[in-house]
């Protein structure tokens, strides 16, 4: 059918439609008298406005309003399984997948431990095909599909590039066949990325255009919110702050074949033993997955100082705070953010005691003072990021009712 012209009814109800949606997902159910205050229609357009939406499967009836004088008021609720999308976290350990419902609610998930020999197309289509089961869906009946990895696919080349760590995802190739063997539009973003969307739009950075993300956890890494949208720069890896040069530290040339840098060979988590060796702490032993045992080792040092920020252990925190704000403070004089969330399992183990050291050493090494916020995505950010990614489309799709006339 021709596009709505603005002014036009078709363009009005649509208008409408989407008004009486966004408020349903915002309040959960309401009444149609409810509806009508909120948006501002009369009560007869409102009726009309439900039951074109019920017939449209967006909104179901879902018990009354009980507890006043007069009659019970039919409530009115999004059809939660109007759609329901996807996400996937890849690291090199293992798939991570998950499938939530138009509200955001996760329906479904399922973790696909690293297997040698398998290639990207069997992880993705197996961990997102188990996640469908547990929810009770085919992987059909998924709309959209947001995969997390770390690095980015460069869009000039199709090829995954600062992740050479991620085995079976550099193909050039790769991203038709992901496309061939799943049925649903896919995008693909870094993970630091995604867990910025999940704080932008759950956690500590909402309501916050101009924001910075530093993560840490197996590497370093930043993403970069400028006027509300992410900077993902040329090649996809604007925030691979891993790789930048640092004051007071050897330069590490080559840095794409060796997977590292200044920055994140000064203050990456697999500093953190020999920064508590240097300072009498014993520290635990690298326990673990192959891939994960520095971190698991510097999260317990952390924690372990963070709970007795005292003598040794806040000399060891003050430490890690100034080599973190060494890398920091570059991008606080160059973005000027307004805050500065800390988000990953290594950040986030120093809890308030390192973030009030890091803030205060960050306010002597750069010009502008941030906040720095603790990120509020506790629970797999980078997998909510990836399902909140793919939601915004989908919504966007799903609420625009004129596309079903």
């Amino acid at each position: 059918m021709p596009a709505a012209t603005p002014g036009t009814p078709s363009l009005l109800r649509a208008m409408n439609d989407r008004a009486a949606l966004e408020l349903l997902l915002t309040h959960g159910p309401l009444s149609r008298t409810r509806i009508g205050h909120l948006t501002g229609l009369s009560k007869p357009t409102a009726s009309q406005l439900l039951a074109r939406l019920e017939a449209a499967g967006l909104v179901v009836a879902t018990g009354t309003d009980g507890g006043r004088p007069g009659p019970n008021a039919q409530l009115y609720a999004l059809n939660a399984r109007a759609a329901h999308v996807g996400g996937l976290d890849v690291t090199p350990e293992r798939v991570a997948a998950a499938v939530c419902d138009l509200t955001g609610e996760v329906v479904g998930s399922f973790e696909l431990p690293y297997r040698e020999g398998s290639d990207a197309v069997e992880q993705v289509t197996e961990a997102l095909g188990e996640a469908a089961r547990a929810a009770g869906l085919r992987r059909t009946d998924v709309h959209r599909l947001v995969i997390a990895t770390p690095g980015a696919f460069d869009p000039q080349t199709g090829q995954l590039r600062y992740a050479s760590h991620l085995p079976g995802w550099h193909s050039p190739t790769l991203l038709d066949e992901l496309a061939a063997a799943l049925p649903m539009p896919v995008e693909y973003e870094n993970d630091v990325n995604l867990a910025a969307i999940a704080e932008q739009r759950l956690g500590a950075a909402r309501g916050h255009e101009d924001f910075v993300l530093l993560w840490n956890e197996e590497g370093l890494g930043a993403a970069l919110v400028l006027g509300g949208r992410l900077h993902r720069g040329w090649t996809g890896g604007a925030g691979e702050v891993g790789f930048l040069p640092v004051s007071g530290h050897p330069l590490v040339r080559q840095v794409t074949r060796a997977n590292t840098g200044g920055y994140q060979e000064l203050a990456g988590v697999q500093v953190l033993p020999r920064l508590a060796r240097e300072l009498g702490i014993e520290a635990p032993e690298e326990t673990g997955t192959p891939d994960r045992p520095q971190v698991a080792a510097g999260v317990a040092l952390l924690e372990r100082a963070a709970a007795r920020p005292q003598g040794a252990h806040l000399r060891f925190l003050q430490s890690y705070a100034t080599v973190l704000a060494t890398g920091l403070a570059s991008l606080v004089a160059v973005l000027d953010p307004e805050i500065v969330v800390l988000s990953g399992a290594a950040i986030g183990a120093g809890g308030e005691a390192l973030r009030a050291l890091l803030e205060a050493e960050l306010a002597e090494l750069a010009p502008s003072r941030p906040r720095l916020v603790p990120g509020e995505v506790r629970e797999r950010p980078v997998l909510r990021g990836a399902l909140e990614s793919a939601l915004i489309t989908t919504r966007e799709e799903v609420f625009d009712t004129s596309r079903r006339r």
